[in-house]
Formats: C-alpha cells, structure tokens, sequence
C-alpha cells in the first residue's frame, strides 16, 4: 500500500454513512417540528404526536444491544441495507397512514432500525481506514448528526407548512431509497464475526475501557438533555423565551463547529479533546447559573456548549470503537442504549427538577454530572481515553494482552 493510498479517506462511502446518520435523526425529529399538522392528519392531540418521538427512542433502547448480539454473523453491507430498507418501510407507511395506531407501528419500526443502525456506523467506518485515520473517519460519518438537527429539522419545518407533512415523511422515503443504491455501489462489505470470535455482551462489558467510556456517555448526555429539553423554561426564567429559537440556532452552528474541529485534531488528541469538551461545557453552564439574567452572556455559554456538544457523539464513538477492536459493534450497540438512557433519563430528571426546584437547580445538577465525567476522563488513561502514546485498543477476547492495529 502506498503512502498515498494509505493516507486516503474514502469519501463516497463516508458520506453515505453520514446521510445515513442524517436520515436517522431527522426520521427521528422530524415530528417535533410538525406537531400540528400531524395533529390534524390524524385526528389526535399535538400531545399524543409528540409520542411519536417517544415510541422512536423506545424501539431504538431495546433493539439495539439484542439485534446488534444476534446479527453478529451476518455480513455488514446487507445488515446495514436492511437497516436502511427499514426507513424507506416506516417513512413510506407514516406518509400513507390516517391511523395513529399504525402510524406509531411505523415509527417503532422506524426506532429499531435505527438502533441497529447506530450500532454499525462507526465500526463500519473504522474498517474502512487505517488506524492512525480511524477517528477523522468516524468524523465525518457522524456529521450528519449535527446537519440534520441544525438544517434539516427546520428546513423540515418549513417544508411542512408548504407542502404538507406527508410530503416530508415521502421525501424521506425516497432519500433512503437512493442511500440503499449508494451503500450498494460505494460501500465495501465485510464479513460478520465467525462463530468461534462471537463474544457475548458480559464478555464485551468487561473489556478494559468500555465501562468508562459508556460512564461517561450516560453522564455527559444525560446533563445536555437536562438542559437542551427545558431550554424553554430555562430561558423564560431569564426573560429570553422569546429568543429561544434565536439561542438554539447559535448552539446548532457551533455545533457544526465543534464537529469539524473534533474531526481535524481527533486522532492526535482525543483524550485532550474529550477532557476540553467536558471543562468547556462545564464552563458554559456555570455562567448560566451565574449571569443567566444577561443576554450576552446567554448567548455565549450556549455557543461554548454546543461547541462542546458538537463533536462529542464523535470522540465518544471513536474512543468506544478502538478500545472495544474487534467488538466495535456490540460496544457501540451499548453505546446507543446508554445515549437513549440518557436522553429519557433528561427529560425524566430534568421535569422533576423543574417541578420541585425550579430551573436553578439545572445548574447545581449539571455540574455535578460534568465533575463525575471529567474525573472518569481522567482516570481512564490507559484504557477508554488513553494519555498520548498509551496503550488504546485491548484484543476483546483477550483483554489482558495488547492487540496490534488491523489495517485493511
């Protein structure tokens, strides 16, 4: 392999990962941005549509570690199809559907299908390059995450009230439709795991590393859930609810942001990276509960926070698929079950501060849940997020012995 050849990303088949983390997410929240109309289509409540959001997450929660161990044999190219062929089934059905019931079928549908997906991704695009690349490689499949929650909902939105809601879920059909035909033509395949190197999920948990990463998964989304679900009330305390689209569109660009910094400088300083993100986050919500009555300052803790956030999906991502090496894929299937924990667990946690104590216990709670993350940060320097030249990768079916890198 040539140096040139070796340094080479394959840039086709990493934006077909994006478009397909793209469509996932945007599947996903979608509704939010249609609630009334999906209302009126089908003759309920914007807060019973709002479930739909719910029974997405739920599908993804329990499909992904069963659906993910089970299919461990199975090539990856025609898993990851069958990942997507199940948005073009659930998007088609939720465009067609003047049934709610059924309408909440497609979208559970919807979520299991991104439970696997999720858990593919970045072992997919790990594969793919060699290991010194593998964390820019993973960059850029995540980066329609942030595309999508910052461009595409509203664009959604916009949409919508032009053409319709149905119009949107179709739309959404047929990008997946012409994903599958990317993914075929652009995609390599690999084999699934042989049946003498399946590891059970016990086996994978206790890999060295794992369970920091996935601890600090649960504990840095689970604080921006807090914060991102009751952003409103949040900003109403402070006398800026007015602004609250103006202040989520600052947190989405330096989302982008922090998504394109994370992929330059990750596969030199993940470690470094991760324990900014957490201090920078950290950062921001102190001056929240501290300055949360001024505008400027508003506006520039949420910058600092979704200049953290931005890029996190990524460093934790990549810092699961090189520890876990060969179990990437259940690794990662644990990875989505801790973030969709930590989503509910947001708005579970979250309401009931609200309830009780108000938005200034937001802060208090926030801070205690970046401590804890930056402290298992720094711990997990020989596993998990390894000081620079520590050892990264443990063989996950020998977790005692170091494993050297596998090129393609």
């Amino acid at each position: 392999m040539s140096a040139t050849s070796h340094n080479r990303l394959p840039l086709a088949s990493l934006l077909a990962l994006s478009m397909a983390a793209f469509i996932t997410i945007l599947t996903e929240a979608l509704p939010a941005g249609l609630l009334p109309q999906m209302a009126q289509g089908l003759a309920v409540s914007e807060a019973w549509v709002g479930q739909t959001v719910t029974i997405y997450a739920i599908g993804s929660l329990m499909a992904a570690i069963p659906l993910t161990a089970a299919t461990q044999g199975v090539r990856r190219r025609p898993l990851l199809l069958a990942a997507i062929a199940g948005f073009v089934v659930a998007n088609t059905v939720t465009t067609f559907s003047s049934s709610y019931v059924l309408t909440m079928v497609a979208r559970f549908i919807a979520g299991v299908s991104a439970g696997l997906l999720w858990a593919l991704l970045a072992g997919y695009a790990a594969r793919m390059v060699p290991e010194h690349r593998k964390g820019r490689a993973i960059a850029i499949a995540m980066v329609g995450t942030p595309l999508a929650l910052s461009l595409g909902v509203p664009a959604g939105t916009l949409l919508g009230d032009l053409v319709g809601w149905r119009t949107c879920f179709g739309i959404m059909s047929g990008l997946a439709l012409v994903l599958m035909a990317w993914v075929r033509i652009k995609l390599p395949d690999f084999a699934g795991q042989v049946a003498g190197k399946r590891l059970s999920l016990g086996h994978v948990f206790t890999v060295p590393g794992v369970r920091p990463v996935l601890f600090v998964v649960l504990a840095f989304v689970l604080a921006h859930n807090i914060l991102y679900t009751y952003i409103a009330p949040f900003l109403a305390a402070a006398g800026m609810v007015e602004r609250t689209d103006l202040v989520l569109l600052v947190f989405g660009i330096m989302s982008l942001l922090g998504i394109w910094i994370v992929g330059v400088l990750i596969d030199r300083h993940l470690r470094a990276l991760t324990l900014a993100s957490t201090a920078l986050f950290g950062l921001a919500a102190l001056a929240l509960g501290v300055a949360s009555y001024v505008p400027a300052v508003v506006y520039a803790a949420v910058a600092a926070w979704g200049l953290a956030f931005g890029g996190a999906a990524t460093l934790f991502q990549t810092a699961l698929a090189k520890t876990a090496g060969d179990a990437a894929d259940i690794a990662q299937s644990m990875l989505v079950t801790a973030w969709n924990t930590a989503i509910a667990g947001g708005g579970i946690a979250g309401g009931v501060l609200l309830e009780r104590l108000g938005v200034g216990a937001f802060v208090p709670a926030l801070l205690g849940l970046l401590t804890a993350t930056l402290v298992m940060v720094w711990v997990a320097k020989q596993r998990g997020f390894p000081a620079a030249g520590g050892a990264f990768r443990a063989d996950a079916t020998a977790p005692d012995q170091q494993r050297a890198p596998d090129l393609p």
